[in-house]
């Protein structure tokens, strides 16, 4: 293993010849660009938000014990505040007296932020769908990156989850005109803050946001 390992940016490595990029990485030198390395270090270094709202909750604390190991992932850190934590995990049933709730913490976290919906309570409303108090799916209201089904789902579905999110992180882009394209913390069409539902007369107001979810058209058959 060589004592220093040196990391370049240029050429770029689409520019260089596979035999000379593998010469080099045997030498211990490594082309990448910036991007590369913010993409690899953001994808490695996720801190959840340390939030549980039912029995989903169990299998994500499940998760990050020793016999999953969540921190072979970098994302062990589970922060107590939303303001030093990245992706919101919605692992649970959501009441409409907590959807407020979770609005607000994710309006609290920084950009970049990722949301990943954990069981069919938290996609759909899963056994309680046809509930008075049980909101129909958290991505009504704020954007979800990756949905977990099940009831509840195993942690290594949340691991999978974790690593989808992880891909889709790799691709994004920081810099150029695709970075508005891909990242949508780099675009003014998706604000990083939405509007907190309250309680009306007979239910949440409003329903659901419309900038992230808009109820499906029924067409009726003539």
């Amino acid at each position: 293993m060589p004592d220093e390992i040196h990391i370049t940016t240029t050429p770029p490595p689409t520019g260089i010849d596979e035999g000379l990029r593998s010469e080099l990485q045997k030498a211990g030198i490594f082309a990448t660009t910036i991007e590369g390395i913010y993409n690899w270090s953001r994808k490695n270094s996720i801190w959840p938000l340390q939030f549980g709202l039912a029995c989903c909750a169990i299998e994500m604390i499940s998760s990050a014990a020793s016999r999953f190991d969540l921190a072979r992932f970098g994302a062990e850190v589970f922060r107590p505040s939303p303001r030093q934590a990245d992706l919101m995990i919605v692992a649970g049933t959501v009441t409409k007296k907590m959807a407020p709730q979770v609005v607000r913490l994710f309006n609290q976290m920084p950009e970049p932020k990722y949301v990943i919906a954990m069981g069919a309570c938290a996609i759909s409303g899963g056994p309680f769908k046809q509930g008075y108090n049980v909101l129909k799916g958290i991505d009504r209201y704020i954007p979800v990156d990756v949905h977990i089904p099940g009831c509840p789902p195993r942690p290594e579905a949340l691991i999978h989850a974790l690593m989808t999110l992880q891909r889709q992180i790799d691709v994004q882009k920081s810099m150029g005109p695709q970075s508005r394209r891909t990242n949508p913390a780099y675009t003014t069409a998706t604000p990083s803050e939405f509007p907190i539902p309250k309680f009306g007369a007979h239910d949440l107001e409003p329903p659901f946001n419309p900038d992230v979810w808009q109820p499906p058209k029924l067409v009726r058959a003539e």
